[in-house]
């Protein structure tokens, strides 16, 4: 399985932990929790890294490289903690338009959300039957 590790424009991450072509690092934890120094952060696929980097690390400027892994101890479906992590190359951070993101923030709304009109709505955009803005009361 192919991995990937977001930095900021400095190449760094949280910290200031520096990567850069073939640069290696290890947790220095010993358990398996996320977020923590038990692990290090990376992706499992390059759309996962651009459409979490808001909620998670938030780094403007982002930089996208293909990294080798050892030892996957978590995953919680949007990010993945390793043991050891050595990133290879930059590659390009991949473009999500708009109706991209909004397709799948509307996927992730009909998971927690299940009123009647909002689900009706959410179908008819999802399936482009219309894309109209609903109106809300005021």
């Amino acid at each position: 399985m192919k991995y990937y590790k977001l930095t900021n424009q400095n190449n760094e991450t949280r910290n200031g932990t520096r990567w850069g072509q073939n640069v290696t690092h290890r947790a220095i934890g010993a358990g398996k929790k996320l977020c923590t120094a038990d692990v290090i952060h990376v992706y499992d696929h390059p759309f996962k890294a651009v459409m979490f980097n808001p909620i998670q690390a938030n780094f403007t400027g982002a930089q996208l490289w293909a990294c080798r892994v050892k030892r996957v101890v978590a995953n919680d479906g949007l990010k993945v903690g390793v043991k050891e992590c050595t990133t290879i190359k930059k590659i390009p951070l991949p473009e999500i338009s708009l109706n991209a993101k909004v397709h799948f923030a509307i996927l992730c709304a009909l998971t927690v959300y299940h009123e009647p009109s909002f689900i009706k709505w959410a179908n008819n955009w999802l399936n482009n039957k219309n894309r109209a803005v609903a109106e809300v009361a005021a």
